[in-house]
């Protein structure tokens, strides 16, 4: 299996057990630069996903794409019952991620203003 195979692989894992911590090392950094929030080291990790008392769950891996040690993927998650949209930075020290970045966005409805330049799309 080469490189990129194993990191999609990986990734998959990720959301396949959003809470395990096989793909992060030990001094890894998680941002949420929303919120303004740091996570450091794969037991905090673990301990923030094991303990949020609304257990988001994967409805959806959209895509996962990327190369050498940068990695991105797509995902919808339900959170506190609704749906949200994630982009999630993956950068890889060897086969761990040692840097996650998460951004997360609410749906929202079209505009209508721009309606006459779109064409509406299925995300989920």
């Amino acid at each position: 299996m080469d490189e990129s195979a194993i990191r999609i692989s990986a990734i998959q894992q990720r959301w396949a057990k959003p809470i395990s911590g096989d793909l992060y090392a030990e001094d890894v950094i998680c941002d949420f630069p929303q919120s303004g929030e740091r996570i450091r080291g794969r037991a905090n990790l673990i301990a923030q996903r094991s303990a949020d008392p609304d257990h988001p769950s994967v409805s959806k891996v959209l895509r996962i794409m990327g190369s050498g040690t940068v990695w991105v993927s797509e995902v919808i998650i339900t959170y506190d019952g609704k749906p949200w949209y994630t982009v999630n930075i993956h950068e890889f020290r060897g086969d761990k991620v040692f840097r996650e970045t998460q951004y997360f966005g609410e749906p929202l409805a079209p505009a209508a203003w721009r309606s006459q330049w779109v064409e509406r799309i299925e995300s989920n």
